[in-house]
């Protein structure tokens, strides 16, 4: 009687251990990533009170299947001289398997903005973007979004082929 409720124990036991090996060989592994950080240059007009044109470089990262976190720093001209800003946000993007030539993505963050002969000051920032097609490890962008006035971007990122 033991051993045959031992043996019942065990069988369902393996049962269990095969059906959880099954599921997890069944599930989609994301895929390796050989660069664990992608740069980006981007130019942006930023409408507000004092509006400027900059010019910029960023640096995300893939932390997960969906989210990019990242930095950004330009500098550029506004009605008051030399204009600059410092950007930290994280993205979130809908396709980021590139199942589509085009797709959005959102963010938000945070910014700071100095502007010669200003305070400089700390504004939320969110937006969303439209992410373009890989084409020689790089992908456009184009972003909209507000945070120290309305933003309009245009982004080059480094891509790889089968993660955004």
């Amino acid at each position: 009687m033991i051993w045959v409720r031992a043996s019942r124990a065990v069988l369902a036991g393996l049962v269990v251990v095969t059906a959880t090996a099954q599921a997890q060989s069944a599930a989609p592994t994301p895929p390796k990533v050989t660069r664990k950080v992608d740069a980006e240059a981007r130019v942006d007009g930023i409408i507000a009170r004092t509006s400027a044109l900059q010019f910029g470089v960023g640096l995300s990262a893939p932390i997960g299947v969906y989210t990019r976190p990242g930095v950004d720093a330009a500098v550029g001209f506004s009605r008051h001289g030399l204009s600059g800003r410092a950007d930290v946000f994280t993205r979130f993007h809908f396709d980021p398997f590139r199942q589509s030539r085009w797709a959005p993505y959102g963010g938000g963050g945070v910014s700071g903005r100095f502007e010669t002969d200003e305070k400089a000051k700390a504004y939320l920032l969110i937006f969303v973007g439209l992410d373009g097609p890989l084409s020689a490890g790089i992908s456009p962008s184009f972003e909209a979004g507000l945070g120290g006035g309305a933003r309009v971007g245009v982004i080059l990122r480094q891509a790889r082929p089968n993660i955004r």
